[in-house]
Parts: structure tokens; sequence; C-alpha cells
């Protein structure tokens, strides 16, 4: 996106000055709106003009022993606040993130790693109800990415670390979150990735562990996730093919999530592209029939400078995990998208 201002400023932040003294740094405003006109089937649509609007702050700065800061505040629509990070990057050790909510932290990275043209399949205005995993990526947690100095080449990992995973994002400093979930612990993730072993190729792995204890809700155990996956990039298309699970560990009801997604995209030039993915998610359901959500989305995105103009087709079978005829639906997302 393009910077709308930049301002000088001594530090970045009072929170940030308890870290280390830091030089002047900078305080950057870039956003964007976009506008969709959706039609679904099978859904009670009204006014099918929807829009939404974002705005993010970014900081940055330098610490006395050479580390930089990077601030990240982005407010969603009517200016509401949405996420929040601070990453510091130290020479030689990596980059340390504290996350409030701004995702992709630990195995959250690769919920979906299928190239599209633009959204992930369960990402346009037809909803699939798709369960897939997050790790501790939905509570504040913090991350440290390992420095690729201590790394073979190629070769990248992070750990990620919440001490309550209970889905609470927005404390504010010198306060804490209320617990969420009834019974639910810390958590970790572990999430590893190679780009070197083939031009073009990408692999990548993750697990997850988040403390459960036997309450009223219902835990038979810890709840654990796992992702393992690839894309490969020839010329201008890319495939991409991953699994994932997500073990809930209940008494009773859905127990896990098991899922396969695959999908390919191809830019034509460097304005346009397409893509057509497809992802699967089976409810593993204690004592009851297993449900299989299927979504697949045909996608064309084409750019004029700062403005994107985008069509998805897509198609959900036993949305939301319903298995009935009713909950298997198409829909098509027209978009307009800018950038300032």
């Amino acid at each position: 996106m393009n910077k709308l201002t930049k301002i000088g400023v001594s530090a970045l932040c009072g929170s940030l000055a308890a870290v280390s003294a830091a030089n002047a740094g900078s305080l950057s405003v870039s956003g964007g709106a976009k506008a969709t006109y959706s039609s679904n089937e099978g859904t009670v649509t009204g006014n099918p003009i929807g829009m939404s609007t974002g705005i993010t702050f970014s900081g940055s700065g330098e610490l006395d022993n050479g580390s930089t800061v990077t601030l990240s505040i982005t407010n969603t629509d009517k200016m509401g606040y949405s996420a929040a990070s601070v990453k510091i990057d130290t020479p030689s050790m990596g980059t340390i993130t504290i996350d409030q909510g701004a995702g992709g932290s630990g195995i959250d990275r690769y919920d979906d790693m299928i190239p599209t043209a633009w959204e992930e399949t369960n990402g346009t205005s037809l909803g699939t109800g798709l369960r897939t995993v997050g790790g501790v990526s939905g509570s504040a947690n913090i991350e440290w990415n390992v420095s690729s100095d201590m790394l073979p080449d190629g070769l990248g990992v992070a750990v990620a670390l919440t001490p309550k995973a209970d889905g609470a994002v927005g404390a504010s400093d010198k306060a804490s979150g209320g617990s969420a979930a009834e019974g639910v612990g810390a958590g970790w993730d572990v999430a590893v990735e190679h780009g070197s072993l083939v031009d073009g190729l990408k692999v990548f792995a993750g697990y997850s562990e988040i403390e459960q204890v036997a309450t009223t809700a219902g835990y038979a155990g810890d709840r654990t996730q796992e992702v393992l996956g690839a894309t490969y990039a020839v010329g201008g298309v890319t495939f991409g093919y991953q699994y994932s699970k997500d073990n809930l560990n209940m008494k009773s009801g859905t127990d896990a999530y098991e899922n396969t997604a695959y999908g390919v995209s191809f830019s034509v030039n460097d304005d346009l592209s397409i893509s057509y993915g497809v992802h699967e998610s089976e409810a593993i359901v204690l004592a009851a029939d297993n449900v299989t959500n299927e979504g697949e989305s045909l996608q064309v995105s084409y750019t004029m400078g700062g403005a994107t103009f985008i069509i998805a087709e897509s198609s959900v079978k036993n949305q939301d995990y319903v298995s009935t005829t009713t909950y298997d639906r198409d829909g098509t997302t027209v978009v307009l998208s800018l950038a300032f």
C-alpha cells in the first residue's frame, strides 16, 4: 500500500521505551477500501452491496544495541481496533513478535497455503464454515522467529507461546485478559519450512499443543494440531497441496477436523491472475456419522494501478458441516479493491 504520510518521532511509544532507548524513527499510515457485490444461493442476502475499509499505522525505529523495532496497529471498519503487534529484530538472534490478534504466528501461517488470485477458498462471500488449524494465534502470544544465521540455508523455524490459549487478544498494558474458555491452559506452536531443496519448491510443516483439563466443557485431553504441505512454482504457474488436522480431543460431539487442500494459480502477466482451489474438511464425530465439508473457488484478479477488480465463483457442499442438500450452495463475489 502507498504511504499517506510520514511523521518523524523520537520514540515509537512509551511501552517501547521500557525495552531500550530508541533512535528517531518514523510512523507511516496506509489504508485501503473494498466494495463487493455478492450473490449466494440459498441464503437471505438482502442488499448485496458491501464495503470494508481499513487503516494501518506502522512505526519503526532502532535500539541502542542495533536491534530494530517495528510497530503495527490495524483499525478496521468505523475505526474499530482490530489487532496490533510489536516486533524486535535482534542481529544474529532473530525476531521476537508480541502479537495481539494480528494473526500469522505459529502454525496459523500455514492454515491455507494454496495459491490464489485473491482469497482462500473459504474467504469469499459464500462462507463455507470450514474449520482449519490456527494454533495459539487466536490468543495473545509471543513468537520467536529464529535467525537464518543460526540455521542451514533455506530453513526457517518459528516458535510461538501463549500462557492462556483462550482466544483473548485485546488486554491493555498492565492488564490481563479474562478467561474466555474454561479448562484451557497454555499452548505452544512450532512451524518449520524449507525453500532451497529444489528451485521453486517450498515445503512446510507445523505442530501445536494446547493444554485442556477435564471440565464441564467435556475435554478428554490436550488439543493438538498438525499441518504438512508444499507449494511449487514454475514460470507463472504455482501448485499447492496440504494436509492438516485439528484434534479437539472431546468427550462427545465433534472430536476432530481433518483437512485436505489443493489448487493452482496462473499469473498471465503482471496484472492478470487466475486460480482454482479446493478445500475438503471432514468433521470426525463421536457416536455419529462423519460429515465432509467441501468448498471450491475459481477466481480472476486484474490490477490497474492502485485498483484491483476480482470475480470469484465459489461452491460448497455440506456448508457448516450440515449434510443436507439445502446446504449445497453456489455463490458469486465481485470485488473492487483500492489501496492508498
